[in-house]
């Protein structure tokens, strides 16, 4: 089901149910919860835990609105950049929140560029997916 709505600039905007999208969101969601619950190692955590965060908040966006995947994955993208970035500022402690379990998780508390690696390593598999899905071969009528 799509509708489309006029924003106030004029721009159309393509609001959509799409249940595919919807469930690789949960998934990933609930993959996300568990590892941030019961896994504390040095690898899943950190490096796969930050591949699928940018597939989750793509999916999630994709369940409800028809925009184009390129531009898309570079705003998910940028958006965990920009979170990466305020790690590096220590946002958590200057907001006041370095007590909050809850914080600390969503926004993190340590700068890397390896998870930045990792981001674009996860939109980079969207993208092939995503070209994949587009691209595959269409049955053959007989």
């Amino acid at each position: 089901m799509t509708k489309t709505f006029d924003s106030m600039d004029g721009n159309r905007i393509r609001f959509r149910w799409s249940a595919g999208y919807f469930m690789v969101a949960l998934l990933l969601f609930i993959t996300e919860l568990l590892i941030a619950l019961y896994v504390h190692d040095n690898f899943v955590r950190p490096y796969v835990g930050d591949f699928l965060v940018v597939i989750f908040i793509y999916a999630f966006i994709r369940t409800f609105w028809a925009l184009p995947p390129g531009p898309l994955l570079i705003g998910v993208f940028l958006f965990a950049c920009a979170i990466e970035t305020a790690q590096y500022l220590d946002l958590v402690k200057r907001i006041g929140l370095e007590n909050s379990p809850a914080a600390r998780t969503v926004l993190g508390t340590f700068f890397s560029w390896n998870d930045i690696a990792a981001y674009a390593l996860g939109c980079l598999s969207v993208t092939g997916v995503e070209w994949a899905i587009r691209n595959r071969p269409k049955p053959a009528i007989s």
